[in-house]
């Protein structure tokens, strides 16, 4: 997918095939098909500029587009029709605001009241009594909205075959503790991370981070109104912590210097890191920054203890912030140059490892190992929770040898995965070649069969003519 401030386009790559799983077959020059989403809504509508675009999440139905555009509204696209939306949905706080009048429009900015960002979270059952959805048993996605001002709405999407169902969104969602300022009026970006319970990460131009925990909330009585009637939890979002990015390096004044104020800003976008769900990155003006949650593994165990576990608690407050590494560096002074990150990605190869690539605004493609502390949690062995009758798991027996001599056993298994990787690769290629050869040799007999078989059908039809010839010949000598 590509976007840019009036226009979306989809890529489809073509199929692979072939021995080495190339495009086409390991042609040199493919073709790829593009498919251009809304492109008549904003040829008709110029005033109108894209904000966001983003997958729906579902993997099993139709592919869907999210875009939320500059009017307030965001409009799910299916690729069978790129140009007409399958669902619209207005997303003006005022309920007599008609929505297509620029003067209200303007107004609803300079308050605040125009949304910014969304983001799906993880798939839920959907909550009692809530219209806008088609069937009642389907499961739902939560679609968190970000207004300007701070304030976070809450809206539940669904699909059913291949038809889109979203709810009015509501809000909204409380924030605890309270702040006068709302914390923040410059909100730019919003994230859910697929943790349980679901943690919201809002960011601010101004380079500051917040981490909410979306749990129930407890003062029902002022907020339930704003939701539908018969819903079974009224969510909140509780501030865990409060993190500021520096975005650029500060210069040390001598004494008789005033020191310099730093008022860079920048619109700020969040990242999933596929590797670690207790992670995620943020790019902007001046580079990348990655973020490690690394509370929220006591958090859930805090959550799941049931009852009030002060020393949990504790334990809980006491516990180290979450780790913020600028991993790149584009812009290290407000004197320099700015270069933001235009495309941001993280895989995982055999060979590259974890690997961030960034293209920036240059068109610099950069790659970066991915050398975080912040890791995701490991696997629990089998020997750690024995059952009744369980069979002893095989890694008891490490622990009584060395480790020199059970490093020297993996060093030693590993060398024979590797030779037998390059056996079988090896079988695979000549299998491969074999086919290949055997292919040709099949083309060549068949080249050959159709040969002899035009040129028997020529010496037949050649032998009928002489023999016609000849009897007509013998009659003719006959009669005379």
């Amino acid at each position: 997918m590509r976007f840019s401030n009036n226009w979306v386009s989809v890529l489809e790559l073509p199929q692979r095939w072939g021995k080495r799983s190339e495009f086409e077959g390991g042609r040199s020059d493919v073709s790829c098909k593009t498919i251009p989403v809304a492109e008549r809504f904003f040829t008709s509508s110029p005033a109108v500029s894209l904000r966001q675009a983003a997958w729906y999440p579902s993997e099993t139905d139709e592919p869907h587009l999210v875009l939320l555009s500059s009017d307030n509204t965001i409009r799910f696209y299916g690729l069978k029709s790129p140009q007409t939306p399958g669902k619209v949905l207005s997303l003006s706080q005022a309920e007599d605001d008609s929505g297509g009048h620029p003067p209200a429009r303007s107004f609803a900015a300079s308050l605040g009241e125009i949304a910014v960002a969304f983001d799906f979270g993880p798939i839920s059952a959907p909550p009692r009594q809530l219209p806008g959805l088609s069937s009642k048993d389907q499961q739902v996605y939560p679609l968190y909205i970000l207004y300007e001002n701070g304030e976070t709405y809450l809206s539940y999407t669904g699909q059913t075959n291949g038809v889109v169902s979203v709810s009015k969104p509501a809000g909204p969602l409380p924030m605890y503790p309270a702040a006068e300022d709302n914390y923040g009026y410059d909100a730019c970006a919003i994230l859910c991370l697929p943790c349980v319970p679901s943690i919201l990460v809002i960011a601010t131009e101004t380079g500051t981070l917040y981490h909410c925990v979306v749990l129930e909330s407890e003062d029902e009585e002022e907020t339930v109104e704003k939701w539908i009637r018969g819903a079974e939890a009224v969510p909140a979002l509780y501030v865990f912590e409060c993190v500021e990015l520096e975005l650029t390096l500060k210069v040390a004044t001598g004494e008789d210097e005033d020191p310099q104020e730093f008022d860079f800003t920048c619109p700020i976008r969040l990242h999933r890191d596929p590797l670690c769900q207790h992670r995620y990155h943020c790019t902007h003006e001046a580079g990348v920054h990655g973020v490690g949650l690394i509370w929220v593994n006591k958090l859930q165990k805090f959550l799941q203890s049931g009852e009030e576990d002060k020393d949990g608690l504790q334990e809980l407050s006491a516990e180290k912030r979450c780790i913020v590494e600028h991993i790149l560096c584009t812009r290290p002074l407000l004197s320099n140059q700015s270069s933001p990150v235009r495309g941001f990605l993280i895989v995982s190869d055999l060979s590259l490892g974890a690997t961030m690539i960034c293209i920036t605004s240059s068109f610099e493609c950069i790659l970066l190992p991915l050398l975080s502390s912040v890791r995701p949690p490991s696997p629990p062995l089998l020997c750690s929770h024995p059952g009744p009758g369980s069979v002893s798991s095989p890694l008891r027996g490490l622990a009584d040898d060395s480790f020199e001599a059970t490093q020297k056993r993996q060093l030693e298994d590993m060398a024979l995965c590797k030779e037998d990787q390059k056996s079988l690769k090896e079988a695979a290629e000549r299998l491969a070649d074999k086919y290949e050869d055997a292919k040709y040799r099949q083309e060549t007999i068949m080249n050959r069969v159709k040969k002899l078989l035009f040129f028997s059908v020529t010496v037949l039809t050649y032998f009928s003519q002489f023999t016609s010839a000849n009897y007509n010949y013998s009659g003719a000598c006959m009669k005379s």
